[in-house]
């Protein structure tokens, strides 16, 4: 187990990389705390932790709202959390951004921490700050930035998902490579077997290297005003495409990493056998590379994206597999494109 303190704005946030569920009481007062889990979360390890108080949630994306958000503060309210009472988020995506959410609110904010349980989770969503909760079709429409005291990696949770949820964290691993690691592309390349088979080396490898890559942007732009944005590379589309087919998060993120390749290569001169290698990747993962969605309804999603600015969106491009930029496109310019793709 390795230990790293990380310095952000307003807040320190411990990692403890390779660390067992079973051993959160090392790190935190069991009777000053409270787990918030998911159900399937709950009937998979309520054995390894008795008797810590808990609040269980619906499993599924659908469920990030503002109705179980209340569920989940009457449930504090019951349990008499106060401003001392630590709050712990065990599970996916969905559950770390609810937990991280309720925290800055309640109370005015409480001290919380997240122990990740995909491989989503692991090497994206926990990270960061970003909590937040959907408003109709738009994703994460309400939401803070607001550090974790720690994130606890067990790199056993991720082995006991189901196929197509371990191939869905790996949309987000591939983003790093595309817009920062060269290498780490190339890895995943030469690696795709084992990691589709659960290798647990390869599994830490790829895990350590997105969370190093992810800090180290949100240490240099924690309230995303410059670099941080490239962080979105995929996203953009991504959530649109994720809303309207129902789908899940990586795989939304796969088919609009191809879109953004495919405007890359229009505005930026991408070369088209750098989508093509990224396409081939994807499909090497057993994620999806096309949109099925009606074209007009994405885009009458994505322009009111949270990275809109009057007229334009800030778009993440690449120049190149390992680099990437970001732009901003007239909406008019994207309808335009999007219509081509």
């Amino acid at each position: 187990m390795t230990t790293q303190t990380h310095q952000f704005q307003h807040a320190t946030t411990k990692y403890y990389l390779g660390e067992s569920l079973a051993n959160l009481g090392n790190y935190v007062n069991k009777d000053r705390t409270i787990l918030l889990l998911d159900e399937n979360v709950d009937q998979q390890y309520a054995d390894v932790l008795p008797g810590w108080k808990k609040l269980v949630v619906p499993d599924g994306e659908e469920h990030k709202n503002m109705e179980v958000l209340e569920q989940i503060i009457d449930g504090l309210i019951e349990l008499e959390a106060d401003r001392k009472t630590m709050l712990v988020g065990i599970g996916g995506g969905m559950l770390t951004d609810m937990t991280g959410f309720v925290a800055s609110i309640y109370m005015r904010g409480l001290p919380f921490g997240f122990i990740p349980s995909t491989l989503l989770a692991q090497v994206d969503a926990s990270i960061g700050g970003k909590n937040g909760v959907s408003h109709g079709m738009h994703k994460n429409m309400l939401g803070t930035i607001r550090q974790p005291e720690f994130i606890l990696f067990d790199y056993s949770l991720p082995l006991t998902m189901p196929e197509t949820e371990w191939c869905n964290g790996f949309a987000e691993i591939i983003k790093y490579a595309c817009i920062y690691d060269a290498e780490l592309f190339s890895y995943l390349e030469a690696n795709k077997d084992k990691a589709l088979a659960q290798d647990v080396s390869v599994l830490q490898f790829l895990v350590e290297r997105s969370v190093e890559i992810k800090t180290k942007f949100v240490l240099e732009d924690e309230f995303e005003s410059g670099v941080r944005r490239w962080l979105n590379f995929g996203h953009t589309l991504g959530h649109a495409v994720e809303k309207l087919e129902s789908i899940a998060h990586g795989q939304a993120v796969a088919i609009g990493m191809v879109a953004a390749a495919k405007i890359s290569e229009k505005i930026n001169k991408l070369p088209s056998e750098q989508t093509n290698r990224l396409i081939r990747l994807i499909n090497d993962y057993r994620l999806p590379v096309t949109m099925t969605s009606n074209k007009e309804e994405v885009f009458n999603i994505f322009k009111l994206d949270k990275k809109r600015e009057k007229d334009h969106i800030h778009f993440v491009l690449l120049n190149e597999i390992g680099k990437a930029t970001t732009q901003p496109i007239l909406l008019d310019e994207l309808k335009q494109i999007l219509q081509e793709l």
